[in-house]
């Protein structure tokens, strides 16, 4: 753009100089007074004028005609283009001198030309000292200065339009007044935000606690599912304690319990086993009814044995059982009292109503699960039997009290010592109080958890075992076998009479103790037998099996591999054609 006019300038028509500056650096302009053409000048006057900035075409201001030296020669100068500026009706238009154009040179357009230097201004005017000329440089050294776009209005160009610089203009820093209130929202929209992204991060925690909760509530179910042996395909570690046999070598703390009470009579008798292997806990109830020989090598019910005093019963139940009891604990009812009072008390699922005993001072015992039992009550409903009730029913409520009892027993060894020394009780020499008591908490701890089991075991009328009792309880929960017998003693030897004669009987066992065998007696058998049959399970009893052959006069045929009925090392069955002698 020129420094001289504007677009649309009303006064576009007439003719106007740049004058000077103001204090701001903006142009100011002043009509220029109407000239005489200057005389005509030869050429190298009119080079020494174009060369002060006279090479402008002036037929593009308003129709005006520059005044024109007379020419006595033709000379040419390159002349730069020039911008039309119409009138105000008038489109704005480019264009270029159509003479000056024919000889327009390609070096002249990329010599710099000087701006046109402003004359005199008029006397009412004040005027500023003209600007100096730009310094001439080369035209490969010219760095062109950046120009406008052509705008809708027609003003600048991009190779054409009038170019600008710097000094020209003036930036002012306008402060933006909504700029407080700018930053306040965009504050308000980021806290906004960050609450959204808080509220949901937290939901996702909560979902993610929630899922692990879940999961930790079904992994541990289906890990008891597991131990317990309640999965279906799998059998966890705690099944044996729900029957199943535990294999392989195991270990077993193994003490009998006479229950004596005082008040009434009578006895109960239980086996409290801790296998350590497995790390079970079970009690087996032993029926009074059951046979166990004495040191003479006669015969006798369990409960006579006890209540005469019970020598030799623990060594007994061993040769029944074919175990290793280690120690007898001689509980009477009193005694049982203190404990469960020491404990605080029992919870018991109760299958029967015991009614109140005012003369004993007694309260009556409720029916239902987890009865609260003090120690009055627990000894009332432990001894409890209806008239006319077989055995099995009273064992199977003291194997109650016995499993309430362990799961209150301290699960520190020396303070369930300290317990059982509170009750008073005389206890068995080969048993003391530390003994007992390391054992009834690790009872305790297996009880707590539920890796305990409690059976009763079955006798026959006639006193002996029954093949159940033998296979699911005395070999996988008693861990009876005949290698667990005492060592360097002579084979045990199990008896069953299939003759039908007691007298046959007799005689047999009184032949088998004379020989000095071991007796185990496994009572009658189901039905009778024509002939009479010794069996042995392991090759290395056959020999012995044979000795037991000659001893009762029957025939080697008679000697065979089975598996044995009876818990002992050889199993004679008496038939029919065994004649004493």
């Amino acid at each position: 753009m020129n420094d001289r006019h504007e677009p649309y300038d009303p006064y576009a028509g007439q003719e106007q100089q740049l004058v000077g500056y103001d204090v701001y650096g903006r142009p100011l302009y002043g009509q220029v007074p109407a000239q005489p053409a200057p005389d005509p000048a030869p050429p190298y006057e009119q080079q020494q004028q174009y060369e002060q900035g006279y090479g402008y075409d002036y037929q593009g201001y308003g129709g005006q005609q520059a005044p024109q030296p007379q020419q006595q020669a033709p000379q040419y100068y390159p002349q730069q283009p020039q911008q039309q500026y119409p009138q105000a009706s008038q489109t704005p238009q480019y264009g270029y001198d159509t003479q000056a154009g024919q000889q327009y040179d390609t070096q002249a357009t990329q010599q710099w030309i000087p701006q046109q230097v402003a004359p005199e201004a008029p006397a009412q005017a004040p005027l500023r000292a003209p600007a100096p000329e730009p310094e001439f440089r080369p035209a490969a050294a010219q760095v062109p200065e950046p120009r406008r776009a052509d705008g809708p209005d027609g003003q600048g160009g991009l190779g054409q339009g009038t170019s600008y610089r710097t000094e020209q203009f003036a930036f002012i820093d306008q402060p933006d007044e909504d700029s407080e209130d700018v930053i306040d929202w965009l504050a308000f929209t980021e806290s906004r935000t960050e609450r959204r992204e808080e509220a949901r991060r937290r939901g996702r925690n909560r979902v993610v606690a929630l899922i692990v909760v879940l999961a930790v509530f079904v992994v541990a179910g289906l890990g008891y599912l597991w131990y317990a042996g309640k999965l279906p395909f799998l059998e966890g570690p705690g099944k044996a304690s729900n029957g199943a046999a535990a294999t392989g070598p195991q270990k077993r703390d193994m003490i009998v319990v006479h229950l004596h009470n005082t008040k009434k009579g009578g006895t109960s008798t239980a086996l409290l086993v801790d296998n350590v292997t497995t790390k079970q806990g079970a009690t087996v109830l032993v029926p009074n009814t059951l046979n166990v020989t004495k040191d003479d090598g006669t015969t006798a019910q369990l409960g006579k044995a006890v209540e005469d005093g019970g020598l030799g019963v623990r060594e007994s139940l061993d040769s029944v059982f074919g175990t290793r009891i280690g120690g007898t604990w001689r509980l009477d009812t009193p005694f049982l009292e203190n404990f469960v009072e020491l404990v605080g008390g029992i919870e018991v699922d109760t299958d029967v109503a015991v009614p109140a005993d005012d003369a004993a001072k007694v309260p009556a015992v409720g029916q239902g699960p987890k009865q609260s039992l003090s120690g009055a009550m627990a000894v009332a409903y432990a001894t409890y039997r209806v008239q006319g009730e077989p055995e099995a029913k009273q064992l199977d409520r003291l194997g109650k009290v016995l499993l309430g009892l362990l799961r209150k027993v301290p699960g520190d060894p020396k303070s369930a010592a300290m317990t059982v020394e509170t009750t008073g009780q005389i206890l068995d020499p080969a048993l003391n109080a530390q003994t007992l008591g390391a054992l009834l908490s690790k009872l305790g701890e297996h009880a707590k958890v539920g890796a305990y089991r409690t059976d009763v075991l079955g006798v026959k009328p006639d006193g002996g075992l029954t093949d159940e009792a033998n296979k699911k309880v005395v070999k996988e929960v008693l861990g009876g076998s005949v290698t667990e017998a005492q060592p360097g003693a002579l084979p045990r030897v199990g008896l069953k009479d299939a003759t039908g004669d007691d007298k046959t009987n007799t005689a047999a066992k009184a032949a088998l103790l004379n020989g000095g065998y071991t007796l185990v007696d496994g009572g009658k058998a189901d039905k009778t037998a024509p002939a009479s049959q010794i069996t042995y399970q392991d090759d290395a009893q056959r020999d012995k099996a044979i000795e037991v052959a000659k001893t009762l006069g029957l025939p080697e045929t008679a000697v065979k591999k089975a598996e044995n009925a009876v818990n002992a090392d050889v199993v004679v069955t008496l038939g029919k054609d065994y004649k004493p002698s």
